[in-house]
């Protein structure tokens, strides 16, 4: 599947609190994610991806995030083709911060950033 065609949503149309049935996967390195993450979000590096399936909450809406959009995308189009309800967040957590979305860090005494 071309990453064009996944399905996609803009960071605006994310609820700021997920609803029941829907998750947030940063599928960004380990790096990324403890510089700067949305609240709540499922951690699920996009290699490692295949032998973490099991993580996934099967009957659930998975909205994917990394960077920019690019690794999420093919995310998306893997998780589609096996069996889940995958939507792309267009622009990644890079438009996430610039729309000013709630952000943490795992770094202690560091403010959240997108590297």
């Amino acid at each position: 599947m071309n990453p064009q065609t996944v399905p996609s949503v803009a960071v605006s149309d994310v609820p700021e609190t997920l609803p029941e049935g829907r998750v947030l996967l940063d599928v960004r390195e380990d790096d990324e994610w403890a510089a700067g993450h949305a609240p709540n979000a499922l951690h699920i590096p996009m290699g490692e991806l295949a032998g973490r399936l099991a993580e996934l909450p099967e009957d659930s809406d998975v909205l994917v995030i990394c960077r920019s959009g690019g690794r999420s995308a093919r995310v998306t189009a893997y998780l589609n083709a096996n069996g889940w309800d995958a939507v792309n967040v267009d622009g990644g957590m890079s438009q996430w911060a610039a729309a000013g979305r709630p952000m943490v860090s795992e770094i202690a005494d560091t403010e959240p950033e997108v590297i």
